[in-house]
């Protein structure tokens, strides 16, 4: 572990977390006094140049996105001595542990937190990038009840085959097989994600490998399971084949939109992120703002294996692709005991995590690995999977060559941070006006009157009915971000029946007139044929 190289210019507080390919640090950027989180790279991942360009990778990554709704980048520096990421202090707890407190949360507060995170994964799709990784460790839940995505750890581009990795319990049945990477993918996991909030468990507990990889790949969706008014979304979401899931964040978020809208009210999201705040304030504990002293922790995946039968049979497919996972699972075993001092030991795995702690992540007790690696069935099983045909995807610790000195490299796409991290936007009004642009369109103006500085999520609600309730029946939404600059007309294509129409406005945070509306007669679609 590197203990002894620090990045010049921040005064450590204290570590917040540690596991076999590096640490995380609290700092404070001596310039601002700006608290900031540090991740190291390990003395170990050091020596091995695939993992040095991996880490560099995910700061450019990390670099190029603009999302309040993802982790900052402030610096990146690698010197002889070192590598880190310098990035955004989240005060935030991980998902994970909120979900080991209270089991489950509310529909509401669930479609929050999923949302949020999706949003962070729309910014990395529209740069082509594929997270690969989405699980609830990688959610971080802020004091009040917002959430962001972190750990681009094994992020790749869209449309690469970089090999088969992720988390078993959240991996897409593409990425099993090792087809390239898609955002797909990325909205499969977080459905599978979205599914352990509403229920406290995982949509397939498969007993090993095997038949974790047959379940994802063939297995009926356990939609019933869920609350009723959210069943498309798991549907969709969890769909085997990636064409018929949505085709990205962005357009998973308009599907959201309008089931929570239709099922739960236009103040759903207000009521979901109060659950979520409640939730957090049980564990004030965990928030890297308390203080706590830090604890060995790992970012090795979790996935508890069920004991009994599922009363489901794969049938001879099914057969089929249990023996390409076995195969699977047996290289992984073998990966896995070349690693580390002790063979198959817990040394063993935390060198094989390909994923770092999440900056700002709550300290948990490292998991307790069994005496040995195989897939065989056993009560639990601790390990991040990353297979890859590439010889260099695997660290190789019997050889620890002499790094060739070079000089330190150091670059920060972002401005040094500010004094304040976290935005001081205040809204004072919002305002909607509602046009009709053609036979089936309309086009709604929006005007936002805002003080201070940072982004302002701008909802926009569309909906049909007759002429006493043009609100009568929703007809989808959109989310668009408000920094300052006037918004431009935003356009819509009714698909219902109704010769009215409506457009609802919210903002976050919430304006202080609070919601916008408006509503028109749309004539040339009332007029008798």
């Amino acid at each position: 572990m590197n203990n002894t190289w620090t990045v010049p210019g921040y005064t450590h507080t204290r570590e917040l977390g540690s596991g076999g390919s590096g640490r995380v640090v609290l700092a404070v950027h001596d310039g601002t006094g700006t608290a900031v989180a540090v991740k190291y790279l390990s003395d170990r991942m050091l020596q091995d140049p695939a993992f040095v360009r991996e880490f560099r990778a995910e700061a450019r990554l990390l670099g190029g996105l603009r999302s309040p709704y993802v982790v900052g980048l402030y610096e990146y520096v690698e010197a002889p001595g070192g590598a880190a990421i310098v990035m955004e202090l989240v005060d935030g707890i991980s998902l994970r542990a909120l979900l080991k407190q209270s089991g489950q949360t509310a529909p509401e507060a669930a479609l929050v937190l999923l949302k949020g995170s999706l949003l962070g994964l729309a910014a990395a799709h529209r740069e082509g990038v594929v997270h690969r990784d989405y699980k609830p460790e990688n959610v971080l839940v802020a004091a009040d009840g917002a959430s962001k995505l972190v750990d681009f750890g094994i992020a790749a581009g869209r449309g690469t085959t970089p090999g088969v990795a992720g988390t078993p319990a959240y991996m897409a049945p593409e990425q099993w097989q090792g087809r390239p990477a898609s955002p797909a993918a990325d909205v499969y996991a977080a459905t599978a994600t979205f599914f352990e909030c509403l229920t406290g468990r995982k949509p397939y507990d498969g007993e090993n490998f095997a038949e974790l990889a047959v379940q994802h790949i063939e297995a009926p969706v356990p939609e019933t399971e869920a609350p009723e008014p959210v069943r498309p979304l798991i549907r969709r979401g969890l769909a085997k084949a990636p064409e018929q899931r949505p085709e990205n964040a962005d357009a998973f978020v308009a599907e959201l939109e309008q089931v929570a809208l239709a099922a739960y009210g236009p103040r759903w999201e207000e009521r979901g992120q109060r659950k979520l705040a409640a939730l957090a304030a049980l564990l004030p504990l965990l928030f890297p703002s308390a203080g706590a002293p830090a604890e060995g922790t790992t970012a090795l995946a979790t996935t508890t294996l069920s004991s009994g039968s599922s009363g489901w049979s794969p049938g001879r497919r099914g057969w089929l692709a249990a023996g390409v996972s076995l195969v699977l699972g047996a290289v992984l075993v073998l990966t896995t005991d070349a690693i580390g001092d002790t063979p198959g030991g817990a040394s063993a795995l935390s060198a094989f995590a390909t994923t770092s702690p999440a900056p700002g992540a709550s300290p948990q007790p490292p998991p307790t690995p069994s005496a040995s690696a195989s897939p065989s069935p056993s009560p639990s099983l601790s390990l991040s999977l990353s297979l890859s045909p590439s010889p260099t995807a695997s660290p190789s610790p019997s050889v620890t060559p002499t790094p060739t000195p070079k000089p330190t490299v150091s670059w920060s796409p972002r401005a040094t941070p500010t004094p304040s991290a976290t935005p001081t936007v205040k809204v004072l009004a919002v305002g909607v006006n509602l046009t009709q642009s053609a036979l089936a369109s309309g086009q709604a103006a929006v005007t936002v009157k805002a003080t201070g500085s940072g982004t302002v999520k701008v909802t926009v609600q569309w909906f049909t009915g007759d002429a006493r309730n043009p609100f009568a029946t929703p007809d989808g939404s959109g989310t668009y971000e408000y920094t300052g600059a006037a918004l431009p007309a935003i356009p819509h294509t009714f698909t219902g029946a109704g010769c009215f129409w409506g457009v609802r406005v919210t903002t976050t945070p919430a304006a202080g007139d609070g919601p916008a509306q408006d509503s028109m007669q749309a004539k040339r679609r009332c007029v008798p044929a």
